[in-house]
C-alpha cells in the first residue's frame, strides 16, 4: 500500500503538469494529456513493482486501466458540468477522484499480499 501510495503522489502531484491536469478534463483534446498522465502512472508503478515484487508486474497494467477510467469519468463530469475551481462541487469531485485512486491502491495491495 505504501508503494502504491508513493506511486500515486509521484504520478499525480510531482510529475503531472498543468497541460495534463487541465487538458485531460477538456471536452476536446483530452486524449493525449490523459494518456501521457496515465502512462506516467504506469511507468512509475512498473518500476517500483519490479523492484519490490517483480512477479506482480501486471498490476501496473491493471492500475493503468483503472486510473485512466477514473480520470476519464472525472473529466467527463468536469467538462459537462463546468466544474472549474469556482464550482461548488469542484473539490468534491477531486476528493472522490483521489479516494477512488487510493481504494484502487488498497485493493491491488490486498491482491498482492494475498497472492505473495
Amino acid at each position: 500500500m505504501l508503494l502504491l501510495t508513493f506511486k500515486h503522489i509521484i504520478g499525480d502531484f510531482v510529475l503531472q503538469n498543468a497541460w495534463m491536469a487541465y487538458g485531460k478534463d477538456q471536452r476536446k483534446g483530452w486524449a493525449l494529456p490523459l494518456l501521457v498522465h496515465c502512462l506516467i502512472h504506469f511507468a512509475v508503478a512498473l518500476v517500483l513493482i519490479l523492484i519490490v515484487a517483480p512477479k506482480f508486474w501486471f498490476v501496473a497494467a491493471i492500475d493503468f486501466v483503472i486510473h485512466i477510467t477514473i480520470d476519464r469519468i472525472k473529466g467527463i463530469c468536469s467538462s459537462r458540468f463546468g466544474m472549474t475551481i469556482e464550482h461548488p462541487w469542484f473539490w468534491t469531485l477531486i476528493g472522490v477522484d483521489q479516494a477512488l485512486h487510493h481504494l484502487t491502491g488498497f485493493g491491488l495491495s490486498i491482491f498482492m499480499a494475498a497472492n505473495g
